[in-house]
């Protein structure tokens, strides 16, 4: 058994154990309360699920198994003389919740470079489809066709155990992570430059070797898409790709179909779709303004007529964050430390002081703050990969690791198929009617 299989082994089975008797003490504690509102407003808030990975605070933002943001920057390995960290080692410390070493972050490397041969057919089904086909679509397409090698469904088929379904679905798990860089890389050279395609580069990282087939050379990206892949990677359990991916796992469908759902979900405008939507906003904005130098008056103007055409401004508030997305602060401080006069940037930053106090002043949200997305697409267009259509897709390649790691501990823990209540609108009316008699 490898060692981060072997390590995955003992860490689930200590806990399973510790879940058990938790259970046994304390399964009628009450720990929430639901509303009306609630009921009605898409279960936000509502606390009916674990995820082990990552917890989200509205207040410090997300943190892996603990650690902040800033901390993972610090503590997570890197390559020699790098400054960002590999997301290999954020893997590990989300399958396990531990800080691997440098050497174990290596042989989580040469794991996936062994691991990431893809099927001829993949190739073909996405040849066979539009060229002009969404990158996610391709991408979804492309998770789907290789569910023929999963090692879940061959095992369950031949009759594997309940207390093996954790084993095929990490040897799953990483087969598909180890190839997902390859397929999205092969979706953009496909879609955007001819198919003309770039060979793997095996000396590298995963991410850097990302980097590399994407035909975006240079080291300064090599270190950017390391800290995308890190940062993106989960937002704990209850954003629209983890929770389906976590649903769909939840019918013992493998590895291959969970996430194609999860990708499913972030390709919508409302989640993972947002970040093509704030670099569209922003070149509206600079054609609109006739500049890409705007003044902070001019941002200040503009904003004000989007909202008053009732738009929202793109990449800005959070369904949980109350402070800046410390994901957005990452990459402002690499922007600082790589990126010297860019344009877009700049617009970008002039946001950052312009729209918080616009919003605010509206007295209605919540959250007034940037989010990921409102810097994701500046920084990709520096490099340029100035194809915003796609930019979803490089999100899906990291949100994979978090949710993929989550499925391993579902399936450890034997957590059950999802199934919720719900009530139609009558009950909800007949309810309230028994509340006031009550009451009366």
């Amino acid at each position: 058994m490898d060692p981060l299989k072997q390590k995955f082994l003992e860490k689930s089975s200590k806990l399973k154990a510790d879940i058990k008797t938790l259970l046994k003490e304390h399964r009628g504690r009450k720990v929430d309360e639901v509303v009306l509102g609630q009921v009605f407003g898409g279960m936000r808030g509502v606390k009916s699920m674990i995820w082990e990975p990552s917890q989200l605070d509205p207040i410090d933002g997300i943190r892996f198994r603990g650690y902040s943001i800033p901390e993972l920057r610090e503590l997570l390995p890197k390559v020699e003389g790098g400054k960002e960290p590999l997301p290999e080692g954020l893997f590990w410390l989300m399958l396990v919740g531990e800080i691997p070493s440098e050497k174990e972050v290596k042989w989580l490397c040469e794991q996936w470079k062994n691991r990431a041969n893809i099927p001829d057919h993949t190739f073909k089904v996405l040849d066979a489809l539009p060229v002009n086909t969404h990158p996610m679509t391709q991408f979804t397409v492309a998770i789907a066709s290789m569910q023929t090698g999963s090692v879940f469904a061959r095992r369950y088929a031949e009759g594997l155990n309940k207390s093996e379904y954790w084993d095929a679905t990490y040897e799953d798990t990483m087969n598909l992570i180890a190839r997902l860089p390859r397929v999205a890389a092969y979706i953009y050279r496909r879609t955007y430059h001819n198919s003309k395609h770039i060979n793997p580069d095996f000396s590298l990282d995963w991410g850097a070797n990302f980097a590399h087939m994407l035909g975006i050379e240079g080291n300064d990206f090599k270190s950017f898409m390391r800290l995308y892949l890190t940062i993106h990677a989960d937002h704990e359990g209850g954003n629209a790709s983890a929770h389906t991916t976590h649903l769909v796992g939840s019918t013992l469908s493998d590895s291959y179909y969970a996430l194609s759902g999860g990708m499913n979900a972030l390709a919508g405008p409302l989640h993972g779709l947002a970040n093509q939507e704030v670099i569209k906003w922003i070149f509206r904005m600079l054609d609109t303004l006739g500049t890409r130098r705007p003044s902070k008056e001019q941002i200040a103007d503009y904003v004000n007529s989007t909202l008053a055409s009732g738009q929202v401004i793109p990449g800005y508030g959070h369904a949980v964050l109350r402070q800046p997305d410390p994901r957005f602060i990452a990459q402002k401080r690499f922007a600082e430390d790589y990126i010297h006069d860019s344009e877009v940037i700049n617009v970008v930053w002039k946001c950052f002081e312009v729209i918080p106090p616009l919003l605010d002043a509206l007295g209605k949200v919540k959250n007034p703050w940037p989010n990921v997305d409102a810097h994701s697409g500046a920084i990709l267009v520096h490099y340029g990969l100035t194809e915003y259509s796609y930019y979803t897709v490089l999100f899906g390649v990291s949100r994979a690791l978090g949710v993929l790691s989550q499925l391993c501990w579902s399936r450890a823990l034997g957590f059950p198929l999802e199934r919720p209540k719900s009530v139609t609108t009558k009950w909800v009316n007949e309810f309230l009617a028994k509340e006031e008699v009550v009451s009366s």
